[in-house]
């Protein structure tokens, strides 16, 4: 037979007509076993009752309240006849309740699988009725494909159910949900519909630490709880991989709705789990997207909530975002960068721009400062702030790091032949995945030694996050840089990373102090002026020299001149520049200040 699940029923039913007229009986009926509910079902029967009662007592009975008739559908291995007897009073009232039936004379065949009763196959007539055992044999027969196809049916749903659920939770899995949004988006639906990405946070913490049977039972507590909020509000929950679910909320949704929904959620994930003897708590990163059925697909709106999960992760998690279209804009970036940096490293569209660094007073170049950019062959030159981010994320950032710091060298190695007394240093800043890297400062050395530089000549800048991501190796490599003659200075400083610990114990050469304290300097911005009279006195203290940066007016220049910082770079004297104008710039030596 062409059966499968969808199907099964019209074929049991059309058995069981063809049994009704054969045998000249009343009624027929299938049953099948619930083993974990231990009842017997009624999947099938011919002719349809007339008049089924609300609730049907037919439709399901459980073996601990059957009478001895039903009870026997449990256990039955062999065929059994039965006719009008007043012992099975129970059996009769049930029957008539259902059916209007009051003395039957019936016949039940068990269906076997395994040699487990599946269920049975039932025959009745009105009043009273023999049964030849050419009959029952026929009967056993028919029972024992019915077994079968009742075998091949389970398989089937088995095998749809593993296709479409993920195995750990038994959640619907990323097919059935891309499903389910897709209907829900079809044009004649209402919407808007609303998508909520979970991120679960520090999730492979929790796995270091108790083990990843723990974490996976952590994570099915956290989809019991997601399958319970949607139960309450008639929509789906599925579990894409690792962490991550997505609930689909039931129905036309609000941004402000959709918000509350959220919070209920971050809530009920927030809640303790008990683990063993652990209690652990984890929260969420939670995104939410909004599609407009006949405009949107499944695939885009499931993108844009990843999207916005990846925002409210970004801001340090347990959050919410709402995407929105700078999202969409930044996020057609990323994906661009990611996929076109390497061949860009690679081949000639990356450049170098320079920025000097001047003496307040005299107005003389004391370094320059070497800053990326990439000539996008269809978004134009991105700034380091498109990209080096995208970098970081997909381990680039060593190869990236290699190439400026390459063409750094490179280039002041051109610039000093070309102008014999050049006494300035480059600077070139650092990433913080290149400082942990091994074998760093072996690549710092080859470029000195290949383009001939001394290395009082070149600075490396690296960020207060650099410092304090893994102290003890920072520590290492930046005694392993002065052994080289190579400067270091702190990039940005004052933005709150570093302590007074790690100027004294890490052997560094200057400080540079943040932009964002110097843009407003001599305009009253009193706070900012006391955080860089702070800073420099610290620099002083520790016999430092002290950099600032985003000078843009006179004022600024003249405070930091009075607060005793005399080396500062911005706007004020030079943007960055290429390379032949930086050299023009150092032909000069001097700026006009």
């Amino acid at each position: 037979m062409g059966v499968d699940a969808a199907t099964v029923r019209e074929a049991y039913e059309s058995v069981l007509r063809q049994l009704v007229d054969h045998l000249g009986i009343d009624f027929s009926f299938l049953r099948h076993n619930d083993f974990e509910a231990r009842a017997t079902l009624l999947t099938a029967e011919w002719p349809p009752r007339l008049s089924v009662p609300d609730p049907d007592p037919l439709a399901v009975v459980k073996f601990e309240d059957a009478d001895s008739v039903f009870k026997l559908a449990e256990t039955l291995t062999e065929p059994a006849v039965f006719r009008p007897n007043p012992e099975q009073e129970g059996y009769r009232l049930r029957v008539e309740q259902g059916s209007g039936l009051s003395a039957t004379s019936m016949s039940v065949v068990p269906l076997l699988h395994s040699g487990r009763t599946t269920g049975i196959l039932g025959l009745i007539k009105v009043g009273d009725r023999s049964w030849s055992e050419e009959e029952l044999n026929a009967l056993k027969a028919i029972a024992a494909l019915l077994s079968q196809l009742q075998s091949r049916v389970i398989a089937e749903e088995q095998l749809r159910f593993a296709a479409l659920h993920d195995d750990l939770t038994q959640l619907p899995n990323r097919t059935a949900l891309t499903q389910h949004i897709h209907n829900r988006l079809d044009v004649s639906m209402p919407g808007p519909v609303a998508v909520m990405h979970i991120d679960l946070d520090r999730l492979k913490a929790l796995n270091d630490f108790l083990g990843h049977a723990a974490g996976d039972r952590f994570l099915k507590t956290i989809a019991d709880r997601l399958r319970t909020f949607v139960g309450t509000t008639a929509g789906i929950v599925a579990r894409l991989s690792g962490d991550e679910f997505v609930v689909v909320l039931a129905g036309p949704c609000s941004a402000r709705v959709a918000t509350h929904h959220a919070e209920v959620i971050a809530d009920a994930i927030t809640a303790p789990v008990t683990l063993g003897v652990e209690r652990i708590s984890r929260s969420a990163s939670i995104g939410l997207a909004f599609g407009e059925p006949g405009r949107h697909t499944a695939e885009l709106l499931l993108r844009q909530a990843d999207q916005a999960a990846l925002v409210a992760k970004r801001a340090g998690g347990h959050d919410i975002a709402l995407f929105t279209d700078e999202m969409h804009a930044d996020s057609r970036l990323r994906n661009d960068v990611e996929i076109h940096l390497r061949d860009a490293i690679a081949g000639n569209s990356l450049t170098l721009y320079f920025q000097p660094e001047v003496d307040l007073v005299s107005g003389r170049v004391t370094a320059v400062e070497a800053l990326v950019r990439w000539q996008h062959p269809t978004r134009g030159l991105l700034p380091p702030s498109a990209f080096i981010p995208v970098a970081e994320e997909t381990n680039l950032a060593g190869e990236l790091g290699r190439w400026v710091l390459d063409r750094a060298c490179r280039t002041l190695a051109d610039w000093q032949r070309e102008i014999p007394e050049l006494d300035i240093s480059m600077r070139v800043n650092i990433s913080p995945v290149q400082l942990v890297t091994n074998g760093f400062v072996a690549t710092v050395a080859r470029a000195l030694t290949e383009f001939s530089i001394t290395g009082r000549r070149l600075c490396l800048e690296i960020t207060e996050v650099a410092v304090v991501q893994d102290l003890s190796r920072t520590r290492v490599t930046l005694r392993e840089l002065r052994e080289l003659g190579v400067q270091v200075a702190i990039d940005d400083f004052g933005t709150g990373y570093s302590s007074l610990s790690h100027l004294k114990e890490l052997p560094v050469d200057a400080l540079k102090i943040d932009r964002a304290f110097v843009a407003e300097l001599g305009n009253g911005a009193t706070g900012d002026l006391a955080i860089v009279q702070s800073i420099i006195g610290l620099a002083d203290a520790f016999g430092l020299n002290i950099i600032a940066e985003g000078v843009e007016t006179q004022s600024a220049r003249q405070t930091l001149i009075e607060l005793g910082c005399t080396r500062a770079q911005g706007f004020l004297f030079s943007k960055p520049v290429s390379t032949d104008a930086a050299l023009a710039i150092l032909h000069g030596v001097r700026i006009d200040i």
